[in-house]
């Protein structure tokens, strides 16, 4: 099998190395030697993060991906955000650590039958959470992430009739949040789900001080529980500036990582799943290791291509969310 059909059938080229390799040293000098960058979501796995040029969630890494000077993006995190980041830098190579970390949610959304699900709604503006495929962001008039999402529905009129997909529960919160009366799309994050509220209840009896932080891709029950709800980035953040000293995370686990690192003195709980599976890791985020990015970086693949006419019409809406963003300071 050659590396063409392995990566075709892996999602990655499994390659033989001495073991014995520093890792961090050799992606160091690919990087150098490539004049390439290496753009990772909180989600994915510690090594990667301490390796990477840029940590952020899906809004601080759309921004860098646009604005970057690198030849290559090597983007440690799941496939909608490599193909963000092509759209974006279309000229640039954009690398994949595994081609088959995909999304559960943006797999809940079929293109063909959101295209459809708009043609209900003729008179509707559509946004789109960022995470999903290249070819439902080109669907859509306005792309947004779980940072400004909120800011994006109040930056436009207030009779404007707004689908929002594909997060349902994220797009109950903004609704909550805004007021507004949008059109969901039924469509979810298998790990923000799946998370447990009376487990967390337990939790907080065992943990009294501890403050609930939780992602708005959590479902209503648990977002009415917590003491703060954000982005990746908004979790940070409250944890870091908060003078709280125990916290039970809703989200995926690797934030805890960013969360440990910038406080050393503080405690972080990971909120239970409702089963006995270590389901708040992202099974797809967590397909990349930091193996996988040295071949990758080494090989120069897996690359991720967007078709050119699907990179014509949904560089659109994106760009409508970094100039909204970029207006609003965010």
């Amino acid at each position: 099998m050659d590396i063409f059909e392995e990566i075709k059938v892996k999602g990655f080229a499994d390659e033989y190395f001495d073991p014995s390799l520093d890792l961090f040293a050799e992606i160091d000098k690919l990087k150098k030697e490539k004049n390439a960058v290496i753009l990772a979501h909180y989600y994915q796995e510690g090594d990667i993060q301490d390796i990477a040029d840029y940590i952020g969630d899906s809004l601080g890494l759309s921004q860098q991906a646009a604005k970057t000077d690198a030849d290559i993006i090597v983007f440690a995190g799941v496939h909608f955000m490599a193909e963000t980041a092509k759209i974006l830098s279309p000229n640039k190579k954009v690398l994949l650590p595994d081609l088959k970390a995909g999304c559960s949610l943006a797999d809940s959304c079929p293109p063909h039958l959101f295209r459809k699900f708009k043609e209900q709604y003729p008179d509707h503006l559509v946004i789109t959470y960022v995470n999903c495929t290249a070819e439902l962001k080109a669907l859509s008039d306005i792309v947004c992430t779980s940072s400004n999402a909120v800011q994006i529905v109040e930056s436009l009129p207030k009779d404007q009739k707004i689908i929002f997909g594909p997060d349902r529960n994220l797009g109950a919160w903004v609704a909550k949040k805004t007021g507004r009366d949008l059109v969901l799309w039924n469509g979810a994050c298998m790990v923000h789900e799946i998370f447990s509220r009376e487990k967390i209840t337990k939790l907080k009896e065992r943990h009294p001080n501890a403050k609930l932080l939780a992602h708005p891709e959590c479902e209503e029950v648990i977002l009415q529980m917590a003491d703060y709800i954000g982005s990746t980035t908004g979790i940070l953040k409250y944890a870091t500036n908060s003078p709280e000293k125990e916290f039970i995370v809703a989200t995926e686990s690797g934030i805890m990582h960013q969360m440990q690192k910038e406080n050393p003195d503080k405690t972080f709980i990971p909120a239970p799943p409702n089963n006995h599976c270590a389901c708040n890791d992202c099974p797809h985020m967590k397909r990349n290791t930091l193996e996988k990015l040295y071949l990758c970086l080494k090989n120069e693949m897996p690359e991720v291509e967007v078709p050119a006419h699907i990179i014509k019409d949904a560089v659109k809406p994106i760009e409508r969310m970094l100039e909204i963003s970029a207006k609003l300071g965010l």
